[in-house]
Parts: structure tokens; C-alpha cells; sequence
């Protein structure tokens, strides 16, 4: 029973980190990465489908992004979903390939994005410990149902904090990581 909740609370931990990792790619750090494009969706033949997965994007130098689609009918829907996105790039369409410059960051923009990475990651840390707080309840009754003694019960939501502050310290190792990165 014990095992359940830890394989449980650890599945659950490992899709949140999962989750706030994409969410933290996606920000714009003022170098090309084809990251930055992943939340961008092509209407490609009646159906909504990543850009990633209709286009090669490679990021020849630091400043810009090319993109070449598989199909080269779908060049212009592929302008029209980078233009009508919230990335804040201009695409520049030679009829082969599609180039973004990525424009460099102003420090106000840097500590925008700062502030929005810190809150991303403040969602993530209230995700863990509400997972938290539902593997200790969990624990607690099977401790009512007498499925486990006290001693082992405090061994338990000993080892979930143990858990918890492993996860918490990834998503805290993850901010700072992409802090620095905005910093260059």
C-alpha cells in the first residue's frame, strides 16, 4: 500500500516537473532556440498540428531561426500561425524557407520575463505540495484503517517531505538555470 502512494506521488512529481520544464523552454531568452516556437500551432489541412512537426527549425546563429517546412504548400499558413502568435517575431518568407530574427532583450524585458518565470515556477511548488498534501492524507488513512502502525506512518510522511523538497529543488534548480540564461 505504501509503495502505491510513493510510485503514485513520484509519477505525479516527475509530470509536474515535465509540465513547468515546457512551460519554462518556451520562454524567449534573447538567443535563437527552436524551443520558442513549440507552443506555436499550423492549421495544416483542416487540423491544428505543431510547427515542429510539419517543419525542420534550426537556429543558424544566435540572433535567428529558419524555418523549412516538409511541405512547401503550408509556407504560408506557417507565416500566418508564427504572425498571429503571441512570440512577438515578424517572419520573413523567401518562398523556401521561413527566417525569424530573434530580437535582442531590453534589461526591462529581461526582468519581465524574470518575474514570469518566478511565478511559472511558484505554480509548480504549489503543484508539488498539493501532491503532497494528497499522498500524506492517503498515508494518514490507511493509518485510521489500521493498515499501518503509527511508527511506519511517520517513517512515511517522512520520506514524502524527503521526496517534496527533491521536486522542489529541481523546479528551484530549473529557475535558476533559465534566470541565468536570460542574463546573458
Amino acid at each position: 500500500m505504501i509503495n502505491e502512494v510513493f510510485l503514485d506521488l513520484k509519477s505525479k512529481m516527475n509530470s509536474v516537473i515535465e509540465h513547468f520544464s515546457r512551460d519554462i523552454a518556451v520562454i524567449r531568452t534573447g538567443r535563437a532556440s527552436a524551443n520558442i516556437l513549440d507552443i506555436i500551432k499550423v492549421d495544416y489541412y483542416g487540423s491544428l498540428t505543431p510547427l515542429k512537426n510539419i517543419a525542420n527549425i534550426s537556429a543558424p546563429d544566435p540572433q535567428s531561426l529558419v524555418i523549412q517546412p516538409f511541405d512547401p504548400t503550408s509556407i504560408e499558413s506557417i507565416e500566418k500561425a508564427i504572425t498571429s502568435s503571441d512570440i512577438g517575431m515578424n517572419p520573413s518568407n523567401d518562398g523556401n524557407v521561413i527566417r525569424l530574427t530573434v530580437p535582442t532583450l531590453t534589461e526591462e524585458r529581461r526582468n519581465e520575463l524574470i518575474k514570469v518565470i518566478h511565478k511559472i515556477i511558484e505554480e509548480g511548488r504549489i503543484a508539488i505540495r498539493n501532491l503532497r498534501r494528497d499522498a500524506n492524507d492517503k498515508l494518514k488513512n490507511l493509518e485510521k484503517d489500521k493498515s499501518l502502525s503509527e511508527d511506519n506512518l511517520k517513517r512515511a510522511l517522512d520520506n514524502v517531505q524527503e521526496t517534496t523538497d527533491e521536486f522542489i529543488n529541481k523546479l528551484n534548480s530549473m529557475q535558476a538555470s533559465k534566470e541565468k540564461e536570460l542574463q546573458l
